[in-house]
């Protein structure tokens, strides 16, 4: 049954093979707009690559990390071909230069007892020497990377047990290849401890299985999941390199850190944490490791801007929050701290790199911030706040303020969004036709496809892709069968790839422009049987619940107690007003019935849908109206696949 429901759940968590590349060249437009960025770029001062360069060991002989199966989930040389040649005229010029940084791999000594894995992932391993053992901060995304990762210390350093893991917050990089490097039975025998933020679980649950399968989706174009690395292709994602395949696994945490300043000595060595909620993710915290006077800043301070509003959805973040833990940091580690160093990118050394870099982001959050909200508080919506605002020259020539992740455009309206919501208070946004309605409209206003066209390749021809993209879209949207207008979108979308300095950015354009041209393809799943398996239980249910389809369950009302034989829980759950509600630790004195069995078992009723007669002779126990059960599963939506993005 274990096996079965990791083959069902992981049917696309594994690398899908790249769109084939049909890709068009650099335009003249382009071509000028890469020499006018590269003409006002920042003098690269080598630091950035003396610091990416710095305490190198070591990197594994074979670039290619494989699974159980041996299918390869990740190449570290993925990015060998751009070697030290000059920016091609298909990738901004700025984000080459960053690429060409992001693209080191291997094992590197931080300080004295402390290194990193980088490249290994779109995430950094940080591994500490123990008396025991390695104390482990973000085994990656995945188990094979992080098997590998460890493999590569172990072989470098000696091999010593892994005593401790530390989740610095709650994103599936940042966890999901724990079952890499250590076994849950040593967990649970208390030889491991598993270290993570308050609300740690909750909020995994929230991303991974409430939206995981929306996220999903969208983070197929926001890190080019299915785009083969190139001077046409994927040029990483601003904060790494790209997101393999492989299992995304979790174990529940055993300690929780509550409260900045908390001190516990792990292994033999003191951490000091700063909580930082609300941030980057929901659950975060950095650490700070007195000793080697290192501060570690998880994801609240990377080698590019972030992102107040991912694009691949999450919970918007608050930007006023972020600039202020980064002032606390600056205040309490930036007298303590000779290195400094987070889960992306690389370091930087010297007491006065770890202040500037901190105040430097810190000042960046704050004006992106108060900025926004002075223009909105005039009356500027969040796209005209976001056409008008720039970062300062001695904000945003800084080069780690650059927008290789994040941008000002996104993130402005993100700040716009955390305040006001979607909502410009213009009355003609408030009820809108929906997109392929409006769509209809807009090109019989225009009269008709044949103008649209001429008009769209009008813009093209003069550089104007956004104003081609929208009218193009408008004409898809209405018919999504139009071959010329699909060609001439991919080819607009195409353009603003190229030219973009965000990665994601040039994932997204990219990604559009290849779903146009050969169809849409699986992408890697947020979901994994072992994630959902450490989610508790009523944070489960409450995900069942949002499948729940009104126009089949009707009028229904149903009374069910779970009981989870495993976990010794009991669950009441109650259907009523097409709302399924779910109580943990508590039982309906007379439930239609009443279902017992492992958890697993449930997973497959309630997740995977399979027949209740089968999961029966599996060791499901059914006691009452059969009846229920059955209608009950036949209303739950299956678990969502991919959908359309680029069309409708």
């Amino acid at each position: 049954m274990q096996k079965f429901l990791c083959a069902m759940l992981l049917s696309t968590a594994s690398a899908t093979g790249a769109f084939a590349q049909d890709a068009k060249p650099a335009s003249d437009a382009t071509i000028a707009a890469q020499r006018s960025m590269a003409a006002q770029l920042p003098v690269d001062d080598g630091r950035d690559l003396e610091f990416a360069d710095r305490g190198f060991i070591g990197t594994l002989a074979d670039p290619i990390i494989t699974n159980k199966d041996g299918k390869p989930v990740w190449n570290l040389g993925a990015y060998d071909w751009m070697g030290n040649s000059a920016s091609p005229d298909t990738v901004n010029p700025s984000l080459w230069r960053h690429m060409g940084l992001l693209r080191k791999h291997g094992l590197y000594a931080v300080t004295d007892n402390m290194w990193q894995v980088r490249g290994f992932d779109v995430s950094n391993m940080t591994i500490i020497k123990g008396q025991t053992g390695w104390i482990i901060i973000d085994p990656l995304t995945s188990r094979d990377t992080a098997a590998a990762a460890l493999k590569l210390v172990n072989e470098k350093l000696g091999t010593r047990p892994v005593s401790a893991v530390i989740y610095s917050h709650s994103h599936g990089d940042h966890f999901g290849g724990v079952r890499g490097i250590v076994n849950e039975a040593d967990v649970k025998a208390g030889k491991v401890t598993i270290i993570a933020p308050e609300h740690f679980l909750a909020e995994t649950a929230s991303e991974n299985v409430m939206a995981g399968p929306a996220m999903g989706r969208r983070a197929t174009f926001q890190f080019g999941t299915n785009l083969a690395p190139g001077p046409q292709g994927q040029m990483g994602s601003g904060i790494g390199k790209g997101i393999g395949g492989g299992d995304i696994t979790l174990i529940s945490p055993t300690i929780d850190i509550r409260k900045t300043g908390e001190v516990r000595e792990i292994d033999g060595v003191n951490l000091e944490f700063q909580m930082v909620p609300a941030t980057e993710a929901p659950a975060e915290m950095n650490v700070y490791i007195p000793a080697a006077r290192t501060f570690l800043a998880a994801e609240i301070a990377t080698c590019s801007l972030h992102n107040i509003l991912t694009p691949r959805g999450a919970k918007v973040r608050d930007a006023l929050s972020w600039s202020g833990f980064l002032n606390e940091a600056v205040n309490l580690y930036g007298d303590r701290s000779d290195t400094i160093i987070s889960s992306h990118c690389w370091p930087r050394f010297g007491q006065s790199e770890v202040k500037g870099w901190l105040s430097g982001q810190r000042d960046n959050y704050r004006y992106l911030h108060d900025q926004t909200v002075r223009m909105m508080n005039k009356g500027m919506t969040q796209v005209e706040i976001a056409e008008a605002l720039k970062a300062p020259p001695a904000i945003g020539d800084q080069w780690f303020n650059k927008g290789y992740y994040g941008t000002y455009s996104h993130n402005s309206k993100a700040v716009y969004q955390y305040y006001l919501g979607w909502y410009d208070a213009v009355p003609a946004n408030l009820n809108p036709h929906p997109p392929e309605v409006r769509a209809a409209k807009m090109v019989a206003a225009m009269g008709g496809a044949k103008k649209l066209l001429a008009a769209a390749k009008k813009a093209m021809k003069a550089g104007d892709y956004r104003w081609s993209s929208d009218l193009l879209n408008q004409l898809v949207f209405a018919d999504p069968k139009n071959v010329e207008g699909r060609a001439l979108l991919a080819d607009s979308y195409e353009q603003q790839g190229y030219q973009a300095e965000s990665a994601i950015w040039r994932n997204m354009f990219l990604t559009g422009a290849a779903e146009l041209r050969r169809g849409m393809k699986a992408g890697v799943s947020t979901q994994s049987i072992d994630m959902i398996s450490a989610i508790p239980t009523g944070l489960l249910l409450d995900s069942v619940a949002t499948r729940l389809d009104p126009k089949i369950i009707g009028n229904a009302a149903l009374t069910l107690n779970f009981v989870i034989s495993d976990r010794k829980e009991t669950a009441k759950v109650t259907v009523g007003n097409a709302v399924m509600i779910s109580e943990m630790g508590t039982g309906h004195a007379a439930p239609a019935v009443t279902i017992s069995g492992p958890r697993q078992l449930f997973l497959a009723l309630l997740f995977l849908k399979m027949p209740a007669a089968q999961l029966q002779m599996a060791g499901l126990k059914i006691e009452g109206d059969r009846s229920v059960v059955d209608k009950l599963q036949a209303a739950l939506d299956p678990m969502p696949g991919a959908f359309n993005i680029a069309e409708p």
